[in-house]
């Protein structure tokens, strides 16, 4: 019965985003300094740098509603937002991104505490979250927009996402090549309030979506139960295991 009720919730949704809007969920104001240009329709706005003492990491894994999720549970983590980067569209729609003319890719924008958690447990929790290994499509999710990539912000990100990659590439846990792009990040634009913390503003939409689209089996499958938990709990505490 369950898997009947998330199947058909999913066909009813369609691709990651579907739905009607809903509003916001109550949480404090994004750690940033920067203005914000609203979009020509206010669905978008320019997100500008942390505030002293924070970094900011870049990733795109499919669908950012449950990207955003996986990294907001993550030890040292202390905003993410979901949004549009990679592309040449200003101030975006989801309508548009959708599409997929814009070059965008649905992506989270992930302020942390280096000195709590590091970029390397980051890529870590990246790799265990989504598929790695589809070009230009998450699961049922299909087109450019949902690429998978890591958007990094200085040439020591870049080392360190190579490093990460070849590691992955090594170990041959996956199936199937890695096709992760690693590219410079662009301008990232806040994707529009009633995509910010569905998984709170909306469990059931949100569990039906992750369940019925495969993610979460296919994590269990190749890492194991309780893997991506245990890589969210590490920050600061212990050497990420490889």
């Amino acid at each position: 019965m369950r898997a009947a009720v998330v199947l058909t919730v999913v066909a009813v949704m369609g691709a990651c985003g579907g739905g009607a809007s809903a509003p916001r969920s109550d949480r404090s104001p994004p750690a940033t300094e920067a203005p914000r240009e609203e979009g020509p329709t206010g669905g978008s706005t320019l997100v500008g740098p942390p505030r002293a003492g924070l970094a900011i990491a870049t990733f795109a894994g499919g669908c950012f509603w449950c990207t955003e999720s996986t990294f907001e549970h993550v030890l040292g983590v202390g905003e993410v937002v979901s949004g549009y980067t990679g592309g040449s569209e200003r101030a975006p729609t989801y309508e548009q991104v959708s599409g997929g003319d814009t070059g965008h890719a649905e992506a989270i924008r992930v302020v942390y505490d280096p000195s709590v958690v590091s970029y390397e447990q980051l890529l870590d929790v990246f790799w265990r979250s989504h598929d790695p290994t589809t070009r230009d499509r998450s699961f049922f999710d299909e087109g450019r927009q949902y690429r998978s990539a890591i958007f990094v912000h200085s040439a020591e990100q870049r080392a360190a996402a190579e490093a990460s990659k070849r590691a992955r590439e090594a170990a041959q846990r996956f199936s199937a090549p890695i096709a992760p792009e690693i590219v410079d990040v662009g301008p990232f634009w806040r994707a529009e309030a009633y995509h910010q913390h569905d998984y709170l503003t909306h469990p059931g939409r949100y569990t039906a979506y992750r369940e019925g689209s495969g993610r979460d089996a296919f994590i269990t499958r190749t890492w194991g139960a309780g893997a991506l938990e245990a890589a969210q709990r590490h920050g600061g505490t212990a050497a990420v295991e490889r």
